[in-house]
């Protein structure tokens, strides 16, 4: 597994675009396809997503891979992804 934070300077851009800007956290295999997902907003709003929660209705688990090139500056250690998970 991999994982990475990101920081999204653009806000949502939908009915809760006031949440306000975002941190992305991502949990990955091999390939770069995530198999959990983090979103923490601006105004303290938190989504979670994993195999056992696919999607809510704010939004869901990315079904893309990520460009693991593109991300390599954004890796974190598993211990700072799962602190953030846990606390969440």
């Amino acid at each position: 597994m991999k994982y990475y934070k990101r920081k999204w300077d653009e806000t949502r851009g939908d009915e809760f675009d006031n949440w306000g800007t975002s941190i992305w956290y991502f949990e990955t295999d091999k390939s770069g396809f995530p198999t959990k997902q983090i979103e923490v907003y601006q105004n303290g709003k938190v989504l979670k997503y994993e195999h056992s929660k696919l999607e809510d209705e704010f939004g869901g688990l990315g079904d893309q891979e990520l460009d693991l090139n593109e991300f390599s500056e954004f890796e974190i250690t598993e211990s700072e992804f799962k602190q953030v998970w846990n606390e969440n």
